[in-house]
C-alpha cells in the first residue's frame, strides 16, 4: 500500500470515528459491490458497510460462515473502498476462525486492506453450536481490540453478540456479553435482532457511553430513525436488505417476461442515461 493509500485510509478512518461522537444518529448502508458503493455515496450517505449475504448473493452463494471466504470479503471490501471516498466498515463474521489469535490477524488485514472499521461476532458458523461459550467470546474480542490499538489510526471496532438471530432469545446474556465486549474495549456495541423499544433501551443503558449500532430493514422491525434516535441509538446499518430489495426488482422483472411475455418492468428501471452519468461524472470528479 502507498503512502498516499495509507493517508487516505488514516483520514477515512479518522472521519468514521468523528461519526460516532458527533451528536446525533446515522445511517451505514450497506453495499454489496462497486456500483451500489456509489449510488449510495451519490445520496449523500457519510459512511458504507459490506453486507456478507449481499456479497454471497452476488457470488451465488447462500449467506453463511463456510460459503465466504476472508480472501472474498476483503477483496470485496477493497472494490468498496476503491470505488468510493467514504470510509467503509466490514462484517468480518467471526473472524474466520475460532482462536482469539485469527480475529486479531482478521482485524490487522482489514486495516492493511484500507477499512476504517469492522465487526467480529460471537456466532461459531456451527449449526449445533452457534455461539461461542462467554469466556471465549470475550477473549476473542479481547484480541482483536489489541491488534486495533497496535495501529497507527483509529479503526472502529464492532463487537456483535448473536443470540437473538440464532434461536438464543436471552436478552440477559446478550447484554452481559454486550457489556464485557465494551470492558474489553470495543468501540460499537451490535445485538442483531432487537425488536421492541424495551429491548432497544436497554441494550444502550447497559452500555452507555458506547454507542449502539441497530440492524434495520428486517421483517418486524419498524422503527423510524427518529424513533431510533430518541431511544439513544448512534448508527443505523442495515444489513442485506438493499441487496434483497435489488433483487427483488430483479425477481419481478424476470418472472414478468417468463411468466406474461411482458416488459413493463423497464417503465421503473433507473435509466441508462442516468446510470451512466452518475458513473461517469463521479470518474470526473476523481
Amino acid at each position: 500500500m502507498s503512502t498516499q493509500e495509507d493517508h487516505s485510509g488514516q483520514a477515512r478512518a479518522e472521519v468514521f470515528r468523528a461519526l460516532h461522537q458527533r451528536t446525533g444518529i446515522f445511517v451505514m448502508p450497506n453495499p454489496w459491490d462497486a456500483g451500489s458503493a456509489r449510488v449510495l455515496e451519490s445520496l449523500g450517505f457519510e459512511a458504507l458497510a459490506t453486507t456478507s449475504a449481499g456479497l454471497a448473493y452476488t457470488l451465488g452463494k447462500p449467506d453463511g460462515h463456510a460459503s465466504i471466504t476472508r480472501d472474498e470479503t476483503l477483496q470485496n471490501a477493497h472494490s468498496i473502498i476503491m470505488a468510493t471516498r467514504l470510509p467503509v466498515s466490514a462484517d468480518l463474521e467471526n473472524g474466520y476462525g475460532d482462536e482469539p489469535a485469527n480475529c486479531a490477524e482478521t482485524i490487522l488485514l482489514a486495516a492493511k486492506m484500507g477499512l476504517s472499521g469492522g465487526s467480529i461476532e460471537d456466532a461459531t458458523g456451527r449449526p449445533n453450536d452457534p455461539i461461542y461459550p462467554f469466556e471465549q467470546a470475550v477473549e476473542r474480542v479481547k484480541a482483536a481490540v489489541e491488534a486495533v490499538r497496535s495501529l497507527p489510526y483509529p479503526f472502529t471496532l464492532t463487537a456483535r453478540a448473536e443470540n437473538l438471530i440464532y434461536g438464543r432469545p436471552d436478552l440477559a446474556d446478550t447484554i452481559r456479553r454486550l457489556e464485557a465486549f465494551a470492558d474489553a474495549g470495543a468501540d460499537v456495541l451490535f445485538a442483531p435482532g432487537l425488536k421492541s423499544r424495551e429491548e432497544i433501551q436497554a441494550v444502550v443503558k447497559a452500555v452507555h457511553p458506547r454507542p449502539v449500532n441497530v440492524i434495520m430493514g428486517l421483517s418486524g422491525s419498524s422503527f423510524s430513525l427518529d424513533q431510533l434516535a430518541e431511544l439513544g441509538v448512534k448508527r443505523v446499518s442495515i444489513g442485506s436488505s438493499l441487496a434483497r430489495a435489488a433483487y427483488g426488482a430483479f425477481f419481478r422483472a424476470a418472472e414478468e417476461i417468463r411468466q406474461k411475455g411482458t416488459f413493463s418492468y423497464a417503465d421503473d428501471a433507473k435509466p441508462y442515461a442516468a446510470m451512466n452519468s452518475l458513473f461517469t461524472n463521479y470518474d470526473k470528479k476523481g
